[in-house]
């Protein structure tokens, strides 16, 4: 009797220590089933592309990316590519990468975010010391602004060069993709027909990158806002015109008050949804 009365109140206490336990994440799969960092990496590793979505401002997404990329590559030859670099900035990126100029230089020639430092200058420099190609995959963000003001007509006026740091006019378009019509719907019209297409370009040119650069016998990583690749539309809706047949990871990441429990909401965002509570410090 007393090795039972023993034996609950050790169950008891550990179940009580466990409940106080703050997590910073949890993964899941698409159905909203709990699965392990070395699930995600070992589906990873079988893909030819990994979409790796992010908010923007989350610290854990951020060193989750890092991680991930850090042991793929212990496994596969990459390729890296991001939204975050803009492919008029190309060149400058190369000559950081092989030692051409510092990152002083870099932060004076390149537009990078104001959050490269501690977000993704990390991962620019694990591809610079492995010597990993590092692909700027998205838009001119001045061509978006003018999609927004014009449609998708106004590209035709830019020149040669200009048209080479983007995907190639005519533009595919599916205005009933649902995330282009909930962008719209939120913006409670705000913005026309044009907003969406101002993010289709952006979703256009990243497909068009990372095909161009992608390479059949090594694993194209893309860093991108998850609103680029939820749902399996944006980028991989492109994707998928240019090469049905490829293998696509998507990752996403929801916040919720309490990340032992997963929103029902939120499945089939991706195949891996990062997790995360809403009171998690953010980098900006």
């Amino acid at each position: 009797m007393q090795k039972l009365i023993v034996f609950l109140l050790v169950i008891l206490f550990s179940t009580v220590i466990y409940s106080q336990k703050k997590e910073a994440y949890r993964l899941y799969n698409a159905k909203g089933s709990k699965v392990s960092y070395n699930k995600m990496i070992d589906k990873m590793n079988k893909a030819d592309i990994v979409l790796f979505g992010e908010h923007h401002n989350n610290p854990i997404v951020h060193w989750l990316q890092y991680e991930t990329t850090k042991d793929l590559s212990k496994k596969r030859s990459l390729t890296m590519g991001a939204e975050m670099f803009e492919a008029d900035n190309q060149s400058q990126l190369n000559a950081y990468l092989v030692g051409e100029i510092d990152q002083k230089a870099f932060d004076t020639v390149a537009r990078l975010w104001n959050n490269y430092s501690t977000d993704y200058k990390p991962l620019v420099d694990f591809a610079k010391t492995k010597n990993i190609k590092f692909v700027a995959t998205n838009v001119p963000r001045r061509f978006a602004s003018l999609v927004f003001k014009g449609g998708f007509e106004v590209l035709e006026e830019l020149s040669d060069e200009e048209k080479s740091w983007m995907a190639p006019l005519p533009i595919s378009y599916d205005a009933t993709l649902p995330g282009y019509v909930k962008m719209k719907e939120m913006m409670g019209g705000h913005g026309g027909d044009n907003l969406p297409k101002a993010q289709a370009i952006k979703d256009a040119t990243m497909g068009y990158f990372i095909l161009k650069n992608r390479e059949n016998n090594k694993l194209f990583i893309h860093y991108n806002g998850s609103y680029h690749s939820d749902d399996y539309e944006g980028i991989n809706w492109y994707l998928n015109r240019g090469d049905s047949n490829l293998k696509i990871v998507s990752v996403s990441v929801v916040e919720q008050e309490n990340v032992k429990k997963f929103n029902k909401e939120n499945k089939l965002k991706a195949d891996f949804i990062i997790v995360v509570p809403t009171s998690m410090t953010k980098t900006y």
